[in-house]
């Protein structure tokens, strides 16, 4: 029997709080599958996310879809989103008719284990059915927001420089690009 877990009720936007998405679709391969870990470990590190547990759910994720979503000629889709502190992990395939359920495994068994680590490691997960043939498998991290060192008093406040602003005289400086010519000037082709 498959333990649905109920959806995460809606964050609402905040002014302070960015949302930040990635999505692609990868063939339902096993290239597909680590390509889809590179990929969602690089986006995190660009947002200056932590890479674990979250890598580690999205390889899981994403080697179920290739391997028991796996459909001739279809991708899955992998999407990542934040939301305020939260973190989401979707992957999308089309073999809606497999619903996702974890499996008892034994000691020696090389296999079964996924979902059971995806349970362990996010904070919440569950299966949506999506438009026919579809289903989406998600997960959500809650992230510790990063801290925010107190400034030292003697260190320099971190902002906007306070240099004084010297307007250009119009003569290149060593090492300076030329000065731009006055606004409506325009140079003919010729």
């Amino acid at each position: 029997m498959i333990q649905k877990l109920a959806e995460p009720a809606a964050h609402p936007a905040q002014p302070d709080c960015p949302i930040r998405n990635f999505s692609v679709l990868l063939s339902a391969t096993p290239r597909g599958a680590r390509l889809a870990r590179l990929l969602a470990t690089e986006q995190l590190r660009t947002w200056g996310m932590p890479l674990d547990p979250a890598a580690h759910i999205v390889a899981e994720l994403a080697n179920n879809a290739a391997t028991h979503g796996r459909v001739p000629g279809r991708s899955f889709r992998l999407l990542l989103y934040v939301v305020g502190a939260t973190l989401r992990i979707e992957v999308t395939d089309t073999r809606g008719d497999q619903l996702p359920r974890p499996q008892p495994s034994t000691p020696d068994s090389e296999a079964g284990r996924g979902l059971t680590l995806v349970a362990a490691l996010a904070d919440r997960w569950g299966v949506a059915q999506g438009l026919p043939p579809r289903k989406t498998v998600w997960a959500e991290l809650e992230l510790a927001a990063p801290p925010h060192p107190a400034p030292k008093p003697d260190a320099p406040y971190p902002g906007p420089t306070c240099a004084p602003y010297e307007p250009p005289t119009g003569e290149k400086a060593p090492h300076q690009a030329p000065p731009l010519p006055p606004a409506g000037q325009t140079h003919s082709r010729e």
